[in-house]
């Protein structure tokens, strides 16, 4: 097949090297003779002769102009001989191949019993030579999951790899950590099975600090089926039965033993928060005290103090909270890695609530900046927004912690927010650890079937054949190039 059959108009051209070539202009012969007295004059004419010379050179020539034709015509081939078409597809995560096939075997084996094919549910969805290789070989091969498939990504790809019309069974865990992203749409025809995988529980290390007296404040996470807990517990330098403290380096590391979790760093960092109570010496307090509380509650190693000279504080703070409307130096800015100002504004009159935490706010100020939402109201507005400024992290909050504002301060998880938002702590579970699940109905694609076209099987797509044609092209040319020099030489010689 041809994208642009047009140019084989171009074929016309090769009449050129015809017509150089059967325009041939001989020259006459010389006859010697003894006298030309009895030879009388004749009228001159001239005689042509059109006979092909150098028919090699003319082959090669209009083969040059036909290949540059066809090369133009963009050639692709479309293999249209009939292949042996599959009842179906059956997906099985290649990463999950043993527990997935295990789990579901009686409908595995009746589905390629009656000419389904098996494919692995990966990128390029691969099939298993069954023949040299049968499913009893397949399960018992180990196989390591690195918790890095996406099931919902792959069913996007399915979208354009399998047949039109045929049916498709996948069989998969329903582990959260393998959805991600948003839920694909597919006009597949898709039968998706899931079941709990035995390991349904992980432990791992969400952080590890150096608190106060030396020893180590480890968070651990436990993740399950039915949710993740966070415990907080202190760990001697020397470790314990459950974990592993090791020095690299002047740097200490924690692992949990009989775990897959690589060992995590200990941050012997201390927080250093400065306040800066400007006008709103009220809010500096209350501020204060919120803080004194969480970080005691964690104890971890921290300084922190409030100051009414801007001029006092040090650089280099971990966080400083800019309680006034007047300008931050952009020295004291640059040298903080965050910041938390209060946004300059006129105060309006609300009855919302900030979330999280669902406080009460009375007294807010329509934000100007833009950025990343980290506190909310009732109405989805941004109330604490996040943006990055150089290498700062500046923290943008639209009311004050003035009571007259807000119940912030008055409500018991004040401190606790406050404390998730100077350690970065939100308890985020890692893909690779999260072992909660997620039911059918989450799981299952939207389905568009009957409303979009009918999808080609990849084995269908036509090849582009052009560069093959270029290459006799290049081939061609040098040959005619070689042949005219030849010829030219015999000719002067």
């Amino acid at each position: 097949m041809f994208l642009s059959p047009i140019w084989f108009f171009a074929l016309a051209a090769l009449s050129i090297p015809v017509a150089i070539h059967l325009w041939n202009i001989r020259p006459g012969n010389t006859l010697k003779v003894g006298s030309i007295s009895l030879i009388t004059e004749a009228s001159k004419s001239t005689r042509r002769s059109f006979k092909l010379l150098d028919i090699l050179l003319l082959i090669l020539r209009c083969l040059l102009l036909a290949l540059l034709a066809v090369f133009l015509a963009q050639p692709i081939w479309r293999n249209n001989a009939p292949a042996k078409q599959a009842k179906g597809w059956v997906l099985i995560p290649y990463a999950n191949f043993n527990e997935t096939y295990q789990h579901f075997k009686p409908g595995v084996d009746s589905l390629l019993a009656k000419g389904y094919d098996l494919h692995f549910f990966q990128k390029g969805f691969a099939i298993p030579d069954l023949k040299k290789t049968p499913i009893a070989k397949l399960v018992s091969d180990s196989i390591k999951d690195d918790g890095s498939l996406n099931y919902w990504e792959l069913i996007n790809l399915a979208n354009s790899r399998v047949p039109a019309g045929l049916p498709v069974y996948v069989f998969t865990p329903n582990s959260a950590q393998y959805f991600r992203g948003q839920k694909p749409a597919t006009a597949l025809r898709l039968k998706w099975r899931t079941y709990t995988q035995k390991d349904s529980t992980a432990r791992f290390i969400s952080g590890a600090q150096l608190n106060r007296d030396g020893d180590i404040l480890l968070s651990e996470g436990n993740s399950s089926p039915s949710g993740t807990v966070y415990t907080t517990r202190v760990i001697k330098p020397g470790g314990d039965t459950q974990t592993e403290v090791t020095v690299n380096n002047g740097k200490s590391f924690i692992s949990l033993k009989n775990t897959r979790q690589e060992a995590v760093i200990v941050d012997t960092s201390t927080l250093r928060i400065a306040i800066y109570a400007g006008e709103n010496t009220l809010d500096a307090k209350y501020l204060k005290a919120a803080l004194d509380a969480a970080v005691s509650f964690t104890g971890r190693k921290a300084i922190i103090k409030t100051y009414n000279e801007a001029s006092f504080i040090p650089s280099a703070q971990t966080w400083l909270f800019w309680l006034s409307t007047r300008q931050i130096s952009s020295a004291l800015m640059n040298s903080s890695a965050n910041v938390f100002k209060y946004q300059a504004g006129k105060p309006m009159d609300v009855a919302t609530k900030i979330y999280p935490g669902g406080t009460k706010i009375n007294k807010l100020i329509i934000p100007k900046q833009t950025g990343e939402a980290v506190w909310t109201d009732g109405f989805g507005n941004s109330v604490l927004s996040m943006a990055k400024q150089g290498k700062t992290s500046v923290y943008t909050f639209s009311s004050r912690f003035n009571p007259s504002w807000s119940d912030l301060v008055w409500n018991d998880a004040f401190p606790k927010q406050m404390l998730t938002l100077v350690t970065g702590e939100n308890h985020q579970v890692p893909a690779k650890y999260d072992r909660g699940i997620l039911s059918q109905q989450q799981i299952q694609p939207d389905s568009t079937l009957g409303s979009s076209v009918p999808i080609s099987s990849a084995k269908e797509l036509p090849v582009d054949v052009s560069r093959y044609f270029w290459l006799a092209l290049v081939v061609v040319f040098l040959a005619e190039r070689i042949v005219a020099y030849k010829t030219k030489q015999a000719k002067n010689g």
